[in-house]
């Protein structure tokens, strides 16, 4: 099968990786990919989605997969249909489940999903009004899009004040924070739960646990994600009930109802509260880095799967999973999130240990090739990923893999599921 992705970061890369390791032949095609992913396939430089639209049709594309939400908020899924295309992921109006946290949270109130407390508004006076009445620590959310950077957890009523009024003056995040989420502050743990859906059927995928800030023991600034693990052990069947009945049924009912069928990965942030889920936000696209970690754990058709939720066919499958755990750490660059860095050229050592061959992978996110040589462009740069049948069995090996890459500025967290052990 001929398949298009359209993303560029070890998500994207991961899911071309379990794609060619059920089906060699499948031929893989990148939009617009990063230095590795030459080596999986062609990357395209087209960035005119009318005209990406127009080359899948002329080059037989079967199946196109959307990894980053920005494509999606812009509306490529509904420029591929409208010519016929196959295309995994949600219309532009179901894609402002994330496009707009203002959409999602009235959404979440209008269905009895259940929610933190908030307010959502464009008035300063009513923000603050608002803001007062919570008891600290208080979340600020930006409505628009901000790369997984709009959230700001405010420690006093102070800090939330000067947030409100820095998004709403446009100063943090321009246009994305004209309109703001204010909410109570959740006390539990989070997990992050996926649905693939295909608009009226869903399957749930094992839990994981994502590491947001920069540094050990959850220290330092918000980041897209240094460090996720799956399965986690803080989710019982009883729990995925619930979330079954009272996160995701209502939600593609409820989508229905709104003339938006959802279908694509619905991304479920969950703060569990006395073993209780709380919907904290919707994405609707994989998580990344947990995407590297859920793939290499199906053992199933992973290109079957994007194609029956695709073609509203997800009732004809069943998804599998091995019983193993896997581990990712992100390798960043010197100067991530705070700003852009020197490329830096990745050396990788010989891999002489069975152990790291048969059970470990890199995924590859910020690079570039020249010459036959990956360079580290700066952000995220890879994710090493490691399998094993306990969760500090695939920690440990993810950590092998880590120490046998090396580049100038590397940045890496030492504790990735330590919830957990």
């Amino acid at each position: 099968m001929k398949i298009l992705i359209l993303g560029s970061g070890a998500r994207e890369y991961s899911i071309a990786r379990a794609i060619l390791n059920e089906n060699a032949g499948h031929e893989l095609f990148f939009m617009p990919g990063n230095g590795a992913t030459s080596e999986q396939g062609t990357n395209l430089n087209i960035k005119d989605y009318d005209s990406l639209a127009q080359y899948a049709k002329q080059n037989n594309i079967e199946l196109t997969i959307v990894g980053p939400e920005g494509p999606l908020v812009d509306g490529v899924v509904d420029i591929f249909k409208k010519n016929g295309l196959v295309i995994f992921g949600p219309s532009k109006a179901a894609a402002q489940l994330e496009g707009s946290k203002v959409y999602m949270k009235n959404f979440l109130a209008k269905y009895k999903i259940p929610t933190a407390r908030y307010i959502e508004t464009s008035s300063i006076e009513d923000a603050f009004k608002f803001s007062n009445t919570l008891s600290t620590p208080i979340v600020v959310k930006a409505d628009g899009l901000c790369g997984g950077k709009g959230v700001i957890i405010a420690q006093t009523h102070n800090e939330a004040k000067v947030a409100i009024s820095e998004m709403l003056s446009g100063k943090s995040f321009g246009d994305a924070g004209k309109s703001v989420i204010v909410e109570e502050f959740l006390d539990g743990y989070e997990l992050s739960m996926f649905a693939v859906c295909d608009g009226d059927d869903y399957i749930l995928l094992p839990a994981a646990q994502d590491h947001k800030r920069l540094k050990d023991n959850d220290e330092g600034p918000n980041t897209g994600g240094m460090g996720a693990y799956a399965p986690t052990p803080l989710v019982d069947e009883a729990l995925y009930q619930k979330v079954r009945d009272r996160v995701i049924r209502p939600t593609l009912d409820g989508m229905n109802k709104e003339g938006a069928p959802f279908e694509g990965v619905l991304f479920i942030g969950i703060m569990v509260v006395n073993g209780e889920p709380i919907t904290l936000e919707f994405n609707v696209r994989f998580g990344d880095p947990e995407c590297e970690i859920l793939m290499p754990l199906m053992t199933s058709s992973v290109s079957d799967m994007f194609l029956k939720a695709a073609t509203n066919r997800l009732s004809e499958i069943k998804v599998e999973f091995s019983k193993q755990y896997a581990v990712g750490v992100v390798m960043a660059s010197e100067n991530y999130p705070y700003g852009s860095s020197k490329p830096a050229e990745i050396i990788l050592d010989d891999i002489h240990h069975e152990e790291i061959e048969k059970y470990t992978h890199i995924s590859y996110a910020g690079v570039s090739k020249e010459d036959g040589i990956l360079y580290a462009d700066g952000g995220r740069v890879l994710v090493c990923v490691g399998l094993g049948d306990s969760i500090k069995e695939a920690r440990d090996r993810a950590y092998l893999r880590c120490g046998q890459v090396h580049f100038a500025g590397k940045k890496l967290r030492t504790d990735i599921a330590y919830q957990a052990l």
